[in-house]
């Protein structure tokens, strides 16, 4: 049971891509696939690949994949979302790490891609992801509540990062990259209203000139010319844009 993986997917309404992740998938003991208040046909396109689905309506992401979590019975978890695909030198670097490893988690870098472009510099910072925790111990790491970008806690002890890069297909074009901005920029309102967040105006103004540089320079976003652009100036005004929602939504 130590050496074997459970692999899982949270989805909701991922019709369009959840064939192509599940695909590259088959190297798992099992595939656990959390279906949240889905309307279209992912879960009829999810049996083809596993028989361990589970439907329902979560309050938010940290609800659902802590449920999730506790689905898998087996102690090493990989968790990856629709857009998401692994391929077939990861997979194998997966199963070469859980014979071996010592350690609670694993980072997993990423490689994201802004429709067919790979864009590997200047994410950070709320937007995007270059690595996360997707490696893990069942027991090991638990989801936050927060409405976006809940925080995650870890236990045990961190291991080295892995070598080759799950493939993320992060947004279609640069409009959708300021449609994320958007929903997540809402979300984020909503966590400062509902958990009463100590937000003012004048950290998020500096917040601006912080981020862009973080991502546009030290995350060398500057590499990937516009993309690292647009990544460094949504980085840099999402806290701000959150910020005035929540005003806005204090005075309804």
């Amino acid at each position: 049971m130590s050496n074997r993986l459970s692999i899982l997917v949270v989805a909701k309404n991922e019709e369009k891509q959840i064939s192509n992740c599940l695909e590259t998938l088959n190297f798992g003991d099992e595939i656990v696939v959390i279906l949240d208040s889905c309307e279209d046909n992912t879960k009829k396109i999810a049996k083809k690949y596993t028989n361990t689905i589970y439907s329902g309506s979560w309050k938010n992401e940290g609800e659902r994949r802590n449920y999730g979590i506790s689905k898998c019975k087996y102690e090493w978890v990989l968790e990856i979302d629709a857009d998401e695909r692994v391929s077939e030198s990861l997979s194998k670097e997966i199963k070469e790490v859980i014979k071996i490893s010592k350690y609670n988690f694993h980072h997993i870098p990423v490689m994201n891609f802004i429709g067919k472009d790979p864009v590997k510099f200047g994410w950070g910072a709320y937007f995007g992801k270059s690595s996360y925790p997707g490696l893990f111990k069942r027991k090991s790491k638990k989801w936050g509540f927060q409405n976006v970008h809940p925080k995650i806690s870890l236990n045990g002890k961190k291991g080295f990062t892995l070598k080759n890069r799950l493939t993320h297909f992060y947004c279609k074009d640069v409009e959708d990259m300021f449609h994320k901005l958007n929903s997540y920029s809402e979300a984020r309102a909503k966590d400062i209203l509902d958990l009463n967040i100590d937000e003012n105006l004048t950290m998020n103004i500096r917040r601006l000139f912080s981020r862009f540089w973080k991502c546009f320079f030290l995350r060398k976003g500057y590499k990937e010319k516009k993309y690292g652009f647009v990544i460094a100036i949504i980085a840099s005004i999402y806290p701000l844009i959150s910020f005035l929602k929540y005003k806005n939504q204090q005075k309804k």
